[in-house]
């Protein structure tokens, strides 16, 4: 098999990394004692050269003492030149120009009070150096999860202009979707395209190597920030190893790899790239005239077992706690239960059958016993572990079901391989007891993938998030005033309720909540509660949204409207005094004025002289106003009524002792007839 190695034109040093570097080696050389605010690059092994040579990397700029501090290319914040300015340290500036430019972007727009958005990681000690130049609101994602998030978090209500800047080494088409996505949401976006131009081009060639490639060679430190990326943009077309040094090459998956391609990290030495070439091209020196290498280590090892080798074997029986394999080998095969699945709810009978066919690894050979144990779930997890790495670079959504509480978290099978699920990640809400949700089937999305230890990282509130997103944008594409909705109460303040409404909250004013007066939503509403709401008002480009939750039917004016009228009596219950008479409720919600001069009969000084609170009375209506929503009372009329009868019944008792017939005014005639005087009798003599 002829090979062919093929190395990017940029590989190695950027221009900022480089002279920083040559200013460090420059120092050391002259015999000035320097020291570096942290590891002057990303490499290990420039750093431990550096530290023979007595440029030793401190955290801490106070830690410099007497010698001279570097400022690596990464850059650092604002209050470390103020700290160092302050105790007199000397150092020497190797900012990056590239990222010394963004420095001064964030600091003149940040001081005029525009928002800061930058696209990178907040770990990284470049994007920590940006944000130090901030004085204003400042805020950083990498990827389009944490940009989902934010959107929540920082909704620019004031319309200030956004600045968003990049990371220098950031991922060109992940950057190119974060400004379409920030566009698409926010406005007054002001966008500075600040990845290195460097960096662009080494990613582009990195690409452009892979596709016509085999495998990929990156060569830089695993810390390196650009080094990873060129590792991601790599994977995406073919296979790709990352090494630190010659030592870490495999060989023989050099040998399987006709085209191989090699590029390198900004932080990379020349040296450690010129090692790793001629290692390589020592590997498979003289292949093409010699027998295939894989091929000879196939045959080598065909009739030895040895652990870590892939086997195909058939299951010839099934126990309740392993099965036995023929792998056509001097040995017997079985697989423990332990290695056959991860779930504890399963058995052997549930996973495999007798007669199929499995992929395996072997996991201990016993010559003396005559048996070799193999393992079913690790093939299955390190095939697994390539669809959960396709899942994190495409960012798709997976399904597994939630196995393990440990500590900080919960692990999560999918795929034959067990995620770990921070506990804040879990939900979008806060969970308690994490133990309640063992055994159940999540959907989550791949955050972080570890390589080297072939762990990864998964978040449930991602995914959540992002649906809620969704339903929110459904949400407001088709809302409208006086629309109905049944939503789920998930707060109080003392001013009103909100109301889940299915992604978007809307808030109930405690004035919409009931007819009559109340101190706190409580008193109607408990959180939890599934209501029915209107829309009253909207504002789209605010997403604001006001709800109504009393119902007209319910209004108790429309009630009183319904049952009363003018001279209807009424018993009502004294609620408030005032200089001018006391006020009745007479059903909840609608209210009577009893004027002073309608409390009594008599004349009455003040209202607490006839009426207390809480007392109830018997009233008359004697006056409507639906419009103002006033409602006149009388006792008085009552007490006239009262006196009137009792006069009438008292006149009537007389009338019928004398057994005189009593008529009222009306029934009197005219004219009263002219009295005469009765005939004057003698006396009896």
């Amino acid at each position: 098999m002829k090979h062919t190695i093929t190395l990017a034109k940029t590989a190695g040093f950027c221009f900022g990394v480089a002279r920083a570097v040559d200013l460090v080696y420059q120092l050391v050389g002259a015999g000035e004692p320097v020291t570096t605010l942290g590891p002057i690059i990303h490499n290990p092994q420039l750093v431990q050269d550096l530290a023979q040579k007595g440029c030793q990397a401190v955290d801490d700029p106070l830690q410099a003492g007497d010698r001279t501090l570097i400022i690596r290319s990464h850059g650092v914040g604002r209050q470390v030149y103020e700290l160092l300015e302050r105790n007199h340290i000397r150092y020497r500036d190797a900012t990056c120009p590239f990222v010394a430019k963004i420095h001064k972007i964030v600091s003149e727009h940040s001081a005029a009070g525009n928002p800061v958005i930058i696209i990178g990681d907040k770990s990284h000690p470049e994007v920590q150096g940006i944000i130090g130049h901030c004085t204003g609101p400042c805020f950083a994602a990498q990827n389009m999860n944490e940009l989902i998030i934010l959107r929540k978090e920082f909704t620019n209500e004031e319309k200030n202009d956004i600045i968003v800047v990049a990371q220098t080494t950031f991922r060109q088409d992940l950057w190119n979707d974060c400004c379409e996505y920030l566009k698409k949401h926010y406005t007054n976006i002001k966008i500075f395209d600040t990845i290195c131009n460097a960096t662009n081009e080494r990613q582009s060639e990195a690409a452009a190597l892979a596709r016509s490639s085999d495998l990929m060679v990156v060569v830089g430190g695993r810390h390196s920030s650009n080094t990873a990326k060129l590792l991601e943009v790599c994977r995406t077309y073919c296979p790709a190893l990352l090494v630190e040094t010659a030592a870490e090459l495999d060989r023989e998956l050099l040998l399987r790899s006709p085209r191989i391609g090699v590029t390198a990290g900004a932080s990379t030495p020349a040296d450690i790239i010129k090692e790793v070439l001629q290692t390589m091209s020592e590997m498979i020196k003289n292949q093409d005239e010699e027998l295939n290498f894989a091929e000879l280590l196939e045959q080598s090892m065909s009739e030895k077992l040895y652990n870590g080798k892939r086997v195909k074997g058939v299951v010839t029986s099934i126990a309740p706690n392993e099965v036995q394999i023929d792998i056509n080998a001097k040995q017997a095969g079985f697989i423990p239960l332990s290695e056959l699945t991860d779930d504890p709810n399963l058995r052997p009978s549930d996973i495999v059958e007798k007669g199929q066919e499995l992929d395996l690894i072997v996991i201990k050979v016993n010559d003396q016993e005559g048996t070799v144990m193999l393992s079913k779930k690790r093939c299955d997890s390190a095939a697994g572990f390539d669809t959960i790495t396709e899942a994190y670079e495409n960012g798709t959504v997976l399904e597994g079901v939630v196995t393990d509480v440990v500590r900080g978290g919960v692990l999560v099978l999918s795929n034959y391989v067990k995620i770990f699920i921070p506990a804040s990640l879990v939900s979008n809400t806060r969970v308690e007891d994490l133990n309640t949700l063992l055994k159940q089937t999540v959907r989550f999305k791949v955050i972080e993938i570890k390589e080297n230890s072939r762990k990864a990282v998964g978040s449930v509130r991602a995914v959540l998030n992002e649906e809620k997103a969704a339903k929110a944008e459904a949400f407001w594409n088709q809302v409208e005033v006086g629309q109905v909705y049944k939503g789920e109460v998930k707060s109080l303040t003392s001013y009103g309720a909100f109301v889940d409404l299915g992604g978007v909250d809307g808030m109930v004013h405690i004035t919409e909540l009931s007819w009559q007066r109340i101190k706190h939503p409580s008193e109607v509403v408990n959180v939890g509660d599934f209501i029915e709401v209107y829309v009253k008002d909207v504002d789209k480009e605010k997403k604001k949204i006001s709800l109504g939750y009393k119902k007209t039917e319910d209004n108790p004016w429309e009630i009183f409207k319904n049952k009363y009228a003018v001279g209807d009596v009424v018993t009502a219950k004294i609620v408030s005094l005032t200089q001018f008479g006391a006020f009745a409720q007479i059903i909840p919600g609608v209210d009577g004025l009893i004027h002073i001069s309608q409390l009594s009969t008599q004349r009455v000084a003040k209202a607490a002289d006839v009426v207390s609170v809480g007392q109830e009375v018997d009233v008359k209506i004697i006056g409507i106003d639906l419009d103002a929503k006033r409602i006149s009372l009388s006792i008085r009329a009552l007490l006239e009524e009262q006196e009137a009868a009792e006069q009438a019944q008292i006149m009537e008792e007389a009338a019928a002792a004398n057994n005189v017939t009593i008529t009222s005014d009306e029934d009197a005639p005219a004219e009263a007839e002219e009295e005469t005087e009765p005939e004057e009798v003698p006396a009896e003599e």
